[in-house]
């Protein structure tokens, strides 16, 4: 079973926290869906973009009370997990409300991942159904072959006759929960970005889901009012959770699109009887949308919160946005947080353009220097985080909770500083930095100079060997059409804008960045192939 070191039992306390003493018991989950059906029944809980699907609460109750049914026919116990391998649709909330009714865990897989990449994950993880997209019918096979999952679920993502939907049609619903469980048991199990490797299954608790809801609320303005619009894929922590789950937790709507296409999505901002008021994107859906020929004719008067994540955003977008009357608010989070860590305020745009906003109120942070001692304001360390948005810790790696865990802080392996009024900078992933000359090197400071240059379509910095200082920088550049650029143009622009060792010594063109599903760029990758294309010292 996933069980690590830092709990006692599935459901039991942290090691670290007090025994409770006798008095009420711990607080329980509950069942949010369940919840506004009783209150608000008629208020609409999800519109499906794809098949043009509109649910209700009392019917999206309905429909996830069906599905819980039948995953108990299938012989799920609270504990167990239930996998779905799907584009986005409202279907996936269904499964994932579903599960949690009966006390399961939903398991988010990656579909952009290949079938040996997906065995190491779901033979981690154990699920014992699957939730499968009729789309990726060949992965699925594959998958078969490799995996032991006892119960395979199809569906379209459309509503249309599918075993999803006739099990759903044949099922008794559930009513509500089923099982009583305090708020520290895990509800998900997801797997991280695997941006450097192998992923790590990162457990996520009730806990977890209901304070990154109440962040949402406090620092969002999140309600039963607004309206949030998912293009982000939501296997991933972002997609799932800023804003979709905290929209349902509030009693609001959430419009689901099936995979991000930027005219689409502007067609969805301009449209008044949507009344979309929150959204998540990542630089390059930001940079999609504003290249597209509809953006000069959309409204988006009606978007309260228009958050970037995933990424350091680039100033010359930010700004170029505001120019348009959209502030873009930059947030940070991880998996491992819930994706609820910081967020910068509507009104600092632009102004702290570059920050990711002051910590949330149960999101503790603090920068720590490599002698482990904390660092002053303004001073560059590795961020460290706790509170009841951090995760418990890893799926069967006790290892990773070992390196990770500090007396109760979780290690981001970020590198950030903490300015004197509490707002927070992430420079760069600590396995992006590289050391030219004796110097550190965060690839994100010179990636937001280049993108000044009218020329630059998207940019990745990495160091690359070097005879004499150890490593420099190679700029890895996708050229906008129609341009042209060259190594003297880079040093040109670059010269009173960084320090020497900070210039890219090194470039190289492609086509396209290669992006993880969440819009990261993999890094890991470029460091094995670009090297062996340059004329190193």
């Amino acid at each position: 079973m996933g069980l690590f070191s830092r709990r006692k039992s599935r459901s039991g306390p942290r090691e670290d926290a007090a025994a409770p003493t006798a008095g009420p018991e711990m607080p329980q989950a509950v069942d949010w869906i369940a919840h506004h059906a009783r209150v608000t029944p008629q208020a609409l809980a999800q519109v499906d973009l794809a098949s043009g699907r509109r649910f209700t609460y009392r019917e999206m109750n309905d429909r996830v009370g069906r599905l819980a049914a039948h995953l108990i026919s299938l012989g799920v116990c609270p504990g167990d997990r239930v996998g779905f391998l799907a584009m986005n649709s409202t279907d996936i909330m269904e499964a994932v409300f579903a599960t949690w009714r009966i006390g399961a865990v939903s398991l988010a897989l990656n579909f952009r991942l290949t079938a040996p990449e997906l065995e190491f994950i779901v033979n981690d993880a154990g699920p014992k159904v699957l939730v499968i997209d009729q789309d990726f019918a060949e992965l699925a096979s594959e998958l078969r072959e490799l995996t032991d999952v006892p119960h395979w679920l199809s569906t379209d993502g459309r509503g249309g006759q599918t075993p999803y939907e006739d099990a759903l049609a044949a099922a008794t619903p559930l009513a509500g929960k089923t099982v009583r469980q305090p708020l520290s048991d895990q509800c998900m199990l997801m797997y991280s970005s695997g941006t450097t490797g192998r992923p790590k299954g990162v457990i996520i608790s009730h806990e977890m889901m209901l304070y990154s809801a109440v962040h949402a609320m406090a620092f969002a303005g999140v309600n039963a009012d607004k309206v949030n619009f998912a293009v982000m894929p939501l296997f991933h922590i972002g997609g799932l959770n800023v804003f979709t789950c905290p929209v349902l937790y509030a009693g609001g709507a959430t419009i689901i699109q099936r995979s991000f296409e930027p005219g689409a999505a502007l067609d969805v901002f301009n449209d008044p009887a949507l009344g979309v008021t929150h959204f998540l994107g990542v630089p390059a859906i930001y940079n999609a949308l504003k290249l597209h020929p509809k953006n000069g004719e959309t409204d988006f008067s009606r978007l309260e919160c228009a958050l970037a994540g995933a990424e350091a955003v680039p100033d010359a977008i930010v700004h170029w946005w505001h120019e348009r009357g959209l502030k873009i608010q930059e947030g940070y989070g991880m998996t491992e947080t819930a994706a609820s860590s910081c967020m910068l305020p509507r009104d600092d745009v632009p102004a702290r353009v570059g920050s990711a906003g002051k910590a949330l109120m149960h999101c503790e942070m603090k920068i720590m220097g490599e002698d482990r001692q904390e660092a002053a304001p303004g001073e560059l360390g590795e961020l460290w985080m706790r509170g009841p948005v951090i995760t418990p810790g890893y799926w069967n790696r006790p290892d990773a909770n070992e390196e990770s865990f500090v007396e109760g802080w979780f290690r981001s392996g970020d590198i950030a500083k903490i300015d004197a009024e509490g707002y927070v900078y992430i420079e760069d992933r600590l396995k992006d930095m590289y050391i030219s000359g004796g110097e550190n090197v965060y690839p994100a400071e010179v990636e937001n100079v280049l993108y000044e240059l009218d020329a630059v379509a998207e940019v990745a910095v990495i160091g690359v060997p070097d005879s004499q200082w150890g490593e420099v920088g190679c700029a890895i550049i996708a050229v906008k059409e129609g341009h042209e650029l060259n190594m003297a143009d880079i040093a040109a622009h670059c010269e009173t804008r960084l320090a020497k060792f900070k210039r890219p010594a090194h470039m190289t063109l492609t086509t396209a960045l290669p992006r993880n599903a969440t819009g990261k760029v993999l890094k890991f990758e470029l460091r094995k192939s670009v090297p062996e294309q340059l004329d190193l010292k």
